[in-house]
């Protein structure tokens, strides 16, 4: 026999999986749509994987026969393709059981039909077809055996004994390929040799309708031999089965542990049609007389209890897949008892969608809207985007709950979703889901069904504003990382609006989840045949926006405007750009049109620049770099001043996001590079400015007057959403304007400024006062 070099072979096999086993291996049998299209056998996903034997396929010899008893060996590529399997195929040893009862579901279905085909036969009943599992302790074996078509002979020697692939050697040479890649799970389908993952020896005992019992045994070793002799020991039960017997190794020895077996059979084969049973001992208690009691004459025997163990067969799989049944057929209440069985959940779920897919691609779902958020998702809002929050079945066999973000996008993951498809195979790596044709249409399908529902939901604004309260983040996330469906999430978002906070006050349903939120629809449905655009500003919270006065003249106007409260809704909003031919826009940059100005609007700001000059001037010098420019403001009605960011800056409140994400990334001074000047903005008509004027007519140089303009700033800066950089310099000149002789004024003043922009206000130089007034149109070709 040729040397096997394990580790290189590994290697290289791990490197060419998704080139040649997708290649080679023909896809699992799909539908049960008649006999002839499943395999004879309960290995049927070895023999799915690999097709039958060919003339091209691997040959063996018989080298020995003694007593009835065949040995066969395998030629040395196929021990080679042996190796990878045992070694190297499976990262989970557990699977074994998965597959093997899986195999022996398929001999049971295939021989249900078998019968039902037959002409006046109605099939093998339920109770009759079952798998059943049983450990010795001390001969260190498990047995699975079925009660389904049987194998013959020939049977034996083309589903067991034979990889029949006539690429087999092309196939091992291309396993060089790529030497890096280590994910082989799953792709071969071989399932049965997942049994020598645990076991040193392997026994399969079987027996064929009208046939003889015949007993094919291999080591799984080197040497590459298998046996086929004639069975003497205990019968199957029923007209054929088969018995799988592993020999474990001693590294499996806590898989004969009954409580680890339950688990797994319960994890995996829950949902299998057939009863799967496992031999187990139970504690019993009965009353018996107590023999040692002292009984008066004439009265009853005194009884004690005793226990005693009995060994019986137990039933694992109790639950019912409800998803196979039509949708019609299942009440509430089982939905909701399945929903807190299969997700381990203590709520009722708020929605339950139903549905299935036939064609080319089938599959069947049941989707859960949660009606309160995990606490799970409460400490980390995506801590089941990958893992927990779909569970993915393959023809009722339970595959694994690891795959969420390959079929659900992460904005979804709040979201509970059971998928059984009957065209994917057992055994699914994440690289094979993510080249998956069949996966792509399932994942497309579930999304659109979870919106489907969500919008059904949201029709319903009683149940719908609780529901938001806990997963809105979820959906706003939706906005911003799924673009292909922004028009139909934009119809389950929800933000807070400047009049639905009235409205809701007026209705005296404040208190309410849903008080002052608004769609979209509904802000555009309100808004006055004037406004051309949708309005948002960003801030900490409504009571900061209601007063801001970046929005003076836009509520001055009767213009509704959105309050983005979080830094998700900014991001959010931000990506929306339009919306039912609106401009979504932000309130607070510099260049927002605000909508109806005329030419005397204009003409006035103009003159009243011309007029401020000399304290326009003057307030940038004085506060120097804190501010990128000053200028009067077309904004303002009733505050002094405010603070506008250019048109690709950031808000305050995005700023503060970011500085706190580059802090918890270890990375603070890469907010340096990111952080915006803001532009201070004036209203020429406020008494404020007035006063500003006189004192710097008067003495431009005085204490008083750089104190009154800094003040000016740090109003602005604190009401435009702002924090001040130094609050003790600002706590000073405050208390100078109440007390004038409390306090004494600083020498030399530093120049405040936002702490969002994380910089100290440059004040050893002073620039050269930009005075700039900026028209509509000139903002508009800007």
């Amino acid at each position: 026999m040729m040397e096997v070099r394990r580790r290189p072979l590994i290697m290289a096999a791990l490197a060419c999986l998704p080139a040649v086993a997708l290649a080679f291996a023909p896809p699992r049998v799909a539908t049960l749509t008649h006999p002839a299209h499943r395999p004879v056998t309960p290995v049927a996903a070895l023999r799915s994987a690999f097709g039958p034997a060919s003339s091209s396929g691997i040959s063996m010899s018989t080298t020995e026969e003694v007593a009835g008893a065949e040995t066969f060996q395998f030629e040395a590529e196929v021990s080679r393709v042996m190796d990878i399997i045992i070694n190297s195929l499976y990262s989970n040893k557990d699977i074994f059981l998965r597959e093997l009862i899986s195999n022996a579901s398929d001999a049971c279905d295939k021989k249900r039909f078998l019968g039902i085909s037959k002409e006046g036969n109605g099939g093998s009943s339920e109770e009759d077809l079952c798998i059943r599992v049983k450990t010795d302790k001390e001969a260190k074996t498990i047995t699975i055996e079925d009660r389904g078509v049987g194998m013959s002979r020939e049977e034996l020697k083309k589903n067991l004994g034979t990889i029949a692939q006539s690429g087999t050697k092309r196939f091992l040479e291309a396993l060089k390929a790529k030497p890096d890649d280590t994910n082989l799970i799953g792709q071969f389908g071989v399932g049965f040799y997942s049994s020598f993952l645990v076991a040193d020896r392997v026994e399969v005992i079987t027996r064929a309708e009208g046939g003889e019992q015949l007993r094919w045994e291999s080591s799984g070793d080197d040497s590459g031999a298998y046996s086929i002799a004639p069975d003497s020991t205990e019968p199957i039960e029923g007209t054929s089965g088969t018995r799988i017997v592993l020999h474990l190794k001693e590294e499996a020895e806590e898989y004969l542990d009954a409580f680890k077996l339950k688990t797994l059979l319960g994890t995996y084969s829950e949902f299998i049609s057939f009863p799967v049973e496992l031999w187990s001992e139970k504690t019993e208690y009965e009353q018996v007389p107590d023999e040692e009691a002292e009984v008066a004459e004439g009265e009853p025997p005194k009884m004690k209890t005793v226990s005693k163990t009995v060994e019986q067969w137990e039933r694992i799989n109790t639950s019912k897949p409800l998803w196979m049944r039509a949708p019609s057929e299942v009440t509430e209440e089982e939905y909701a008892e399945f929903y807190k069985t299969a997700f381990k959940a203590w709520d009722q779920p708020l929605r339950t969608a139903h549905f299935s897919l036939e064609g080319q691609v089938e599959f069947r779902c049941l989707l859960f809207v949660p009606s309160n958020l995990p606490w799970e998702l409460s400490q980390d809002m995506f801590a089941q985007a990958d893992a927990g929050s779909v569970k993915l079945y393959v023809k009722r066999v339970f595959i694994s709950d690891r795959f969420s973000g390959e079929i659900l996008p992460r904005w979804l993951s709040f979201m509970r979703a059971l998928v059984d498809s009957e065209d994917l195979p057992l055994n699914v790596s994440r690289e094979l889901l993510q080249k998956s044709k069949v996966l792509s249409i399932i994942a497309k399908r579930l999304v659109r069904k979870a919106i489907d529902t969500l919008v059904e939901l949201s029709e319903d604004a009683e149940v719908y504003a609780p529901f938001y309260e806990q997963f809105g983040k979820y959906i706003k996330v939706g906005l911003i990382e799924d673009r292909d469906n922004k028009d139909d999430i934009l119809k389950l978002a929800r933000f807070e609006s400047s009049r639905a906070a009235v409205a809701a006050k007026a209705d005296g349903d404040d208190a309410s989840p849903a008080a002052g939120l608004t769609s979209l629809a509904d802000y555009v449905s309100r808004m006055p045949e004037d406004q051309k655009q949708i309005y948002f500003v960003a801030g900490t919270s409504r009571a900061a926006l209601e007063g801001s006065p970046q929005i003076e003249r836009l509520t001055a106007k009767g213009y509704e405007v959105l309050f983005a409260t979080d830094s998700v809704d900014e991001i959010a909003l931000q990506g929306v750009g339009e919306f039912e031919g609106k401009q979504v826009v932000d309130a607070a940059k510099q260049d927002v049109d605000l909508g109806g100005e005329d030419e005397g609007d204009e003409e006035k700001r103009k003159a009243d620049a011309e007029r401020l000059a000399d304290v326009l001037a003057y307030l940038k010098d004085t506060l120097g770099g804190a501010v990128d420019k000053v200028e009067v403001s077309k904004r303002l009605t009733s505050s002094p001043a405010a603070l506008v960011q250019p048109q690709w800056g950031m808000s305050p409140q995005m700023e503060r996001f970011m500085k706190a994400q580059a802090v918890a990334m270890g990375q603070p001074e890469a907010m340096g590079s990111t952080a915006s000047t803001a532009i201070l903005e004036v209203n020429a008509d406020h008494p404020v400015l007035a006063k500003l004027e006189g004192l710097v007519r008067d003495d431009r140089d005085s204490a008083d007057a750089k104190d009154y303009a800094q003040l000016v700033y740090d109003v602005a800066a604190v009401t435009s959403g702002y924090e001040i950089a130094n609050p003790t310099a600002f706590a000073q000149r405050v208390t100078r304007l109440m007390a004038p002789d409390s306090v004494a004024p600083a020498s030399a003043p530093s120049s405040p400024q936002p702490a969002a922009s994380g910089e100290k206000a440059d004040t050893s130089a002073t620039p050269k006062a930009e005075v700039e007034v900026v028209s509509e149109d000139e903002s508009s070709s800007s």
